[in-house]
C-alpha cells in the first residue's frame, strides 16, 4: 500500500491516522509542528505519513488555520516610476530572495492612483492575504489606516514619520545625506546646492535634514534658495537643475537625493556646459546600477535596499506567526565616491 491510500488514490489524513493509530486531530497537530504531542505519537504518525507517502493539502491546512500563505508587497506609486527607479526592483529582489526558502507567495500591487487604491483597499478586505510590506509612502496617504483597521499584519519600508507606529525598516537617510555633503565639502566645495526628493516622503525630508546639518555643523549657512524640490524622477531632476543653474550660476556641486535624480541634472549640467567634476560636482543617494552606468561614474550613498526589503519581509512573517520580534530597524548606509566627485 505504499504511496496510496486504500481509496487507490492520495492518501487521506484519516488513513494516516488509522496506520497510526491516533485520532485525526492528532496527526494535524504533527503535521503542523505542535509541540503538543509525545515524542512516541510524533515517531507513529512520521512512520505512517512516510509509509503511506501521505502529502499535506497545503490549502486545507492554511484555510484551517484561516491563512492564505501569501502576503502581498504594496508600493503607492505610478507604474512608470516603478520600472523607472531601481530601488523598487531591489526591494523585490530582497522580499523574493527571503521568501524563497518558504511556501508563502507574493503578490506585488501598484496602487499610484485614487482608483487602484479603491481596488486595492476592496481585495485587502477580503483578507486574501495574511499580511502586507508597504513600500514609499506618502504623507496623508489612506492605506496605513485601513490595514489597521482591517487587522492586517503591515511592515512599512521608509517610515511616514519620527512618530511611526506601524513596524518599520528604514536606512539612516539623514546620516547618509550629511556624510555626502561632508564629502563635497572636504573637496572644497562651497556652493553645494541640493535636489530634494518629494518632502511628502519622509526620507525625502530626512535627506534634506541631513544637507542642513552637514552645512551648518562645517560653519556654512545654508542658503534656501540653493534648495530645489524634486520628485525621484530623471526629468524632476533635470528641471531642478535648470532652475538651480539659472538662479546659481556659479553653483560648484550638487547633492541629490536620488541616482536617478542626479542623472537628470548631470544631462542639464552637460547641456549647460558644465563638466563634472572639474565645474561641478555631483553626488547622488541609493547607489544603484544608474549610479555605476553614468560617465562620469556617480559617488552616491549606498542604501543596502536588499537587505531592507529581507528584513522587512522577516518581520512581517514574524508577526503573521504571532511573534512579536523587532518593530523598528534602521539600517546603516556608506558613501561609494567615484569620479563625479
Amino acid at each position: 500500500m505504499n504511496g496510496h491510500g486504500r481509496s487507490g488514490g492520495r492518501p487521506t489524513l484519516e488513513e494516516v491516522a488509522a496506520r497510526a493509530g491516533v485520532g485525526r486531530g492528532t496527526v494535524s497537530r504533527v503535521i503542523n509542528g505542535s509541540s503538543k504531542v509525545s515524542e512516541h505519537t510524533r515517531v507513529a504518525v512520521e512512520a505512517a505519513v512516510a509509509e503511506l507517502g501521505y502529502v499535506p493539502n497545503r490549502a486545507a491546512r492554511a484555510l484551517a488555520a484561516n491563512r492564505t500563505d501569501a502576503i502581498a508587497l504594496v508600493i503607492p506609486e505610478p507604474e512608470a516610476r516603478f520600472f523607472a527607479e531601481p530601488y523598487f526592483s531591489e526591494v523585490v529582489r530582497g522580499v523574493g530572495a527571503e521568501l524563497a526558502d518558504t511556501e508563502v507567495q507574493l503578490v506585488l500591487t501598484l496602487a499610484g492612483s485614487d482608483r487602484e487604491r479603491r481596488r486595492l483597499a476592496q481585495y485587502l478586505s477580503g483578507h486574501r492575504v495574511d499580511g502586507v510590506l508597504l513600500v514609499s509612502v506618502h504623507a496623508g496617504d489612506p492605506l496605513p489606516e485601513l490595514l489597521a483597521e482591517l487587522g492586517i499584519p503591515t511592515v512599512i519600508s521608509g517610515r511616514r514619520s519620527a512618530a511611526e507606529t506601524l513596524p518599520s525598516v528604514d536606512s539612516d537617510n539623514l546620516a547618509g545625506a550629511a556624510e555626502a555633503v561632508s564629502h563635497l565639502l572636504d573637496r572644497g566645495r562651497r556652493a553645494i546646492a541640493t535636489i530634494t526628493g518629494p518632502l511628502d516622503v519622509y526620507g525625502a525630508q530626512c535627506r534634506l535634514d541631513g544637507y542642513r546639518k552637514a552645512l551648518a555643523e562645517a560653519g556654512h549657512p545654508v542658503d534656501e534658495r540653493m534648495i530645489a524640490v524634486g520628485d525621484f524622477t530623471e526629468e524632476g531632476g533635470r528641471r531642478a537643475m535648470r532652475a538651480l543653474l539659472e538662479s546659481h550660476p556659479g553653483l560648484d556641486a550638487v547633492f541629490a537625493a536620488s541616482d536617478v535624480m542626479a542623472a537628470g541634472a548631470r544631462r542639464e549640467l552637460r547641456a549647460a556646459g558644465r563638466r563634472i567634476p572639474r565645474d561641478v560636482a555631483l553626488v547622488g543617494f541609493d547607489d544603484s546600477v544608474v549610479a555605476r552606468h553614468m560617465d562620469p561614474p556617480l559617488t552616491s550613498v549606498r542604501q543596502p535596499i536588499e537587505e531592507m526589503g529581507r528584513t522587512m519581509t522577516r518581520m512581517l512573517l514574524d508577526r503573521i506567526a504571532g511573534e512579536r520580534g523587532e518593530a523598528v530597524a534602521v539600517l546603516p548606509n556608506r558613501l561609494v565616491v567615484r569620479e563625479s566627485s
